[in-house]
């Protein structure tokens, strides 16, 4: 069984660099682009399961890859909670908080990493239950997060995985030991 893990498309927020988690802003029209551009890859698998954050940005994402008809909304896979750093950039939540790193120290009024640990923990049991191939439509954070708990990583571990937006990352298996078969992969016509 593969994980197919997608990233949603750019967002006005993700160009500025703004945290988005609860916001719920729409792709842009380059969004919108990398988003259909995954048709291609992922019309060639018949997946068992497909979940998908709440946020637009996200479901919009799995509709225009082709992966709408049978999605299944999943709040475990929403964005962090940015809490007080919500719309906020790294350079200015740093003015405030020097030093600062989401996966260490979460978000005041929001998520710690073991919350958000918590979270894709349940996703990947029941990605693992269906014992088949799956795709999940979710964010750059909670993403990164779902990498390091698939491979048995601590949430924290999850700075050490960048991701772009509209991309396509896959997560299986080298034998029994769950591995990462794919990373930040780009969608290329």
């Amino acid at each position: 069984m593969n994980v197919f893990a997608i990233r949603h498309g750019e967002t006005e927020w993700s160009l500025s660099g703004q945290h988005t988690g609860s916001t719920d802003i729409p792709l842009t029209d380059n969004g919108r682009r990398l988003a259909e551009r995954m048709r291609s890859v992922l019309s060639r698998n018949a997946f068992k399961l497909v979940l998908c954050s709440p946020m637009q940005r996200a479901r919009e994402t799995c509709e225009l890859a082709g992966c709408g008809d049978n999605v299944v909304i999943d709040s475990d896979l929403a964005e962090w909670n940015y809490g007080d750093y919500e719309g906020l950039t790294p350079k200015q939540i740093r003015e405030v908080a020097p030093g600062w790193l989401i996966f260490r120290d979460g978000c005041p009024g929001g998520e710690t990493p073991e919350q958000v640990g918590a979270r894709v923990d349940r996703v990947i049991a029941r990605a693992r239950a269906v014992g088949g191939d799956t795709a999940l439509f979710a964010h750059g954070h909670v993403l990164r997060v779902l990498a390091a708990r698939w491979i048995r990583l601590s949430p924290s571990a999850g700075q050490h995985f960048l991701l772009d937006t509209g991309t396509l990352s896959v997560l299986g298996y080298y034998r029994d030991i769950p591995a990462v078969r794919v990373w930040n992969g780009p969608i290329i016509d």
